[in-house]
């Protein structure tokens, strides 16, 4: 038995993937040395791993030493699966996913930060399960695993799986984690240890309001923009824009001019390149079905439009992706 072991410390692993954020990773094992500190004895033991056992670098190009899943992975009290960049990053060694799924079959409780969860979806460990993923990269787990809907919440416990946004988001995780095993109190210590001070709830937004992201607070102005970003695929013209706002068409452009600077069309098809850009550089479907996932009706015109807006086309851009 060892020394962690017989203190009834946990063990928690974080299986490190090529290019993960440095951010994500610091969120979540920091709070674990944070409470080893406050409560003057070892409470947790943070393990960076990898699937060979070698060193991975984080998309600043910092090495960090790791030991390997197959190894220490039954071990451990719980593991997080640390993914960022693109699924080019995400190639996996033969047989490394059934490592995880023994793993969780063995009781260990497994986890995703940032991007991770898309590497639990393909282990087959999300199914029938709730769960977050950044959300950059929701379109991609979308289209990669259509039987499964990701939460945009900051974090998603559910039973033995834990998802998190990744970013900071992974603070407010484990403040949750040391507060279900330590009590609030204690969890409150070790939130006010790094400042902090506004710990968010489970299902707190990962990204800015709206009228934050498009500086507007105009109520029929947001009512369009949230049914823009929820209709990509299928976009729906103005009228029916207008009456979903309660307002005319033409009184559409005005606010649109007013209150953004821009028309409705151009901020629509913004919206939706925006989104292609993102299927383009993450999923394996094809420029064409990219076109048409994204509500264009060829690829000739969804091509000419990207390159008007990104100053490339879609292909210039797939060229410069490394392969898998």
């Amino acid at each position: 038995m060892s020394t962690f072991e017989q203190k009834n410390a946990q063990r928690i692993g974080f299986l490190l993937m090529p290019n993960f954020a440095l951010m994500s990773y610091a969120s979540a094992a920091e709070p674990l040395r944070a409470a080893n500190l406050i409560a003057g004895t070892d409470l947790y033991e943070a393990i960076p791993l990898s699937f060979d056992g070698e060193a991975v670098r984080t998309s600043s190009g910092i090495p960090v030493d790791c030991q390997p899943l197959s190894i220490v992975g039954d071990t451990c009290h719980t593991i997080f699966v640390c993914a960022g960049g693109t699924p080019q990053d995400w190639v996996l060694p033969e047989g490394s996913l059934a490592v995880l799924r023994r793993l969780a079959r063995q009781g260990v409780r497994v986890g995703g930060i940032s991007s991770g969860a898309y590497i639990l979806a393909a282990a087959g460990l999300l199914d029938n399960r709730d769960f977050t993923i950044h959300w950059e990269h929701a379109p991609v787990l979308r289209e990669a695993f259509g039987h499964l809907t990701p939460r945009q919440a900051r974090f998603v416990f559910d039973g033995d799986r834990i998802t998190c946004a990744g970013g900071v988001a992974p603070l407010d995780m484990m403040h949750a984690m040391i507060s279900q095993r330590m009590g609030a109190h204690f969890a409150r210590r070790v939130s006010d240890w790094f400042l902090h001070t506004a710990v968010a709830e489970p299902s707190a937004p990962q990204r800015g309001s709206l009228a934050e992201r498009y500086g507007t607070h105009h109520p029929a102005v947001l009512t369009v923009l949230e049914k823009m970003e929820a209709t990509i695929e299928n976009p729906l013209d103005r009228q029916t824009m207008a009456k979903l706002a309660g307002t005319s068409p033409r009184h559409l452009d005005r606010l649109f001019a007013s209150q953004l600077g821009t028309s409705f069309l151009d901020t629509y098809r913004e919206i939706r390149l925006d989104h292609a850009r993102r299927l383009l550089e993450q999923s394996p479907l094809s420029i064409a079905e990219v076109a048409f996932a994204t509500g264009f009706s060829s690829a000739g015109h969804f091509s000419g439009c990207f390159k008007v807006h990104f100053g490339k086309t879609p292909n210039t851009l797939r060229q410069k992706i490394p392969p898998n």
